[in-house]
C-alpha cells in the first residue's frame, strides 16, 4: 500500500505536546497514571454493563464507525456493544464488499467516513501504521483495534484491567508471554502496559518465535527472554499464551506443532506448577491443544472469559475519554 507510513514496534510515537487525548494508537504514549485512569474507568462502565438496563446516554448525538480490514469476533462485537451502551449510532465497515475492493484508498476511505458526520472511528487493518495514517486525515478520533503485527492497545488495556481485577496491584508482578511473540500485535502492546505499570515481563518462546533479541533488550532494558518455559514457571504470577498462527510454519519458524507443544505449551502439568494465586490468559482465539490444552483453559485459574467480559467495559471507557466528556 504506496500511502503506509511505516511504523517501527519499537519506537513510540510522540503525541502533540499539552494537548488532550484525541486518539489510542498504541500504548507507548500512555503515562502510568492514564494507563490507571482508563481502568478505573472501565471499573465504572463494568457497572453500567451489571444494570437492568445498562445503557447510559454519554455518547448520545455521537457516531463511531467500525471500520475492519481484517476479519474479528471478539474485538469487533465488543467495541459495537461498548458504543451502543454508551447511546452512540453505530455503523460497521468491513473491506469486502465496499469500495476497497474496487480499489479505494485508505485515505479516501476516511474521508467518506467523515463526511458521513463521524465523529470516532476503531480501525482494523492488516497493515502496521494504517490507523497513523488514518489519524492524519481524520478531525475525529481514530482507535486501533489492531494493525499488522505493530499494536492492539485495547487488548492490552484489558489484559491490564482483568490482571488488576483478579490480583489486585499491578506494580511488581510477574508476567510471562509465551507464544508467537515475533507475529504479535497483543505481544507487543502488553510490554508497553505492563512495563509502563512496574511489572516484570519475560517473553518466553523458540529462538525463532521471539525477534530480534538485541533489538528488544535495547528498548525495553528491564525486559527479561527465556527460552525454557518450565525454569521460570514457579515465578510467574501471570501467565499469557498467544495464538501461534499456524500458517508460519509454512515458513521453516518451527520443526513440529507437537514439538511446540511439548515445549512450550499451556498444560496442566504447568498450570500446577504456578503460584497458588496465578492466573492463566489468553487473547484468543486460540487453537486449543496447540499454545494451551483444553484443561488449561478451562482450569479455575483461568480468566479467558473474563477477558471477553471485561473487553466491552474497557473498549467503553476509550470511547468515553476520546468523546470529550472526560476530564484530560
Amino acid at each position: 500500500m504506496s500511502d503506509m507510513p511505516i511504523v517501527s514496534p519499537f519506537v513510540p510515537w510522540v503525541p502533540t505536546p499539552n494537548r488532550k487525548r484525541r486518539h489510542v494508537l498504541d500504548l507507548d504514549d500512555f503515562s502510568a497514571a492514564e494507563i490507571i485512569d482508563v481502568l478505573d474507568a472501565a471499573t465504572s462502565m463494568k457497572e453500567v454493563l451489571g444494570r437492568s438496563v445498562p445503557q447510559v446516554p454519554i455518547l448520545r448525538g455521537r457516531t463511531v464507525v467500525n471500520v475492519f480490514y481484517e476479519e474479528s469476533t471478539r474485538t469487533r462485537m465488543s467495541f459495537e456493544l461498548a458504543a451502543r451502551t454508551l447511546s452512540a449510532a453505530t455503523m460497521s465497515m468491513t473491506a469486502k464488499g465496499s469500495s476497497v475492493e474496487k480499489g479505494e484508498s485508505l485515505i479516501d476511505t476516511i474521508r467518506t467516513i467523515q463526511a458521513l458526520g463521524a465523529d470516532i472511528i476503531v480501525i482494523r487493518h492488516g497493515e502496521s501504521g494504517a490507523p497513523y495514517l488514518a489519524a492524519q486525515h481524520f478531525k475525529g478520533s481514530i482507535i486501533n483495534a489492531g494493525d499488522g503485527r505493530h499494536a492492539h492497545p485495547s487488548q492490552a488495556l484489558l489484559d491490564l484491567f482483568t490482571i488488576r481485577e483478579r490480583l489486585g496491584e499491578l506494580k511488581g508482578l510477574n508476567v510471562t508471554i509465551v507464544g508467537d511473540i515475533l507475529h504479535s500485535r497483543v505481544a507487543r502492546s502488553n510490554i508497553w502496559g505492563m512495563l509502563r505499570c512496574g511489572m516484570n515481563v519475560t517473553l518466553c518462546a523458540p529462538s525463532t518465535l521471539i525477534g530480534d533479541v538485541r533489538m528488544w533488550q535495547e528498548t525495553f532494558p528491564t525486559l527479561k527472554i527465556s527460552y525454557d518455559l518450565d525454569a521460570i514457571i514457579p515465578d510467574t504470577d501471570v501467565l499469557m499464551g498467544l495464538r501461534l498462527q499456524k500458517e508460519r510454519m509454512q515458513a521453516g519458524l518451527l520443526p513440529a506443532l507437537r514439538e511446540y507443544s511439548t515445549y512450550f505449551g499451556i498444560n496442566q502439568t504447568r498450570i500446577d506448577n504456578l503460584p497458588d494465586h496465578a492466573i492463566v490468559m489468553h487473547p484468543g482465539p486460540m487453537n486449543e491443544g496447540v499454545e494451551i490444552m483444553p484443561e488449561a483453559a478451562d482450569s479455575p485459574r483461568s480468566v479467558i472469559e473474563a477477558q471477553v467480559t471485561n473487553g466491552v467495559a474497557v473498549r467503553m471507557a476509550l470511547l468515553y475519554r476520546l468523546s470529550g466528556e472526560a476530564t484530560a
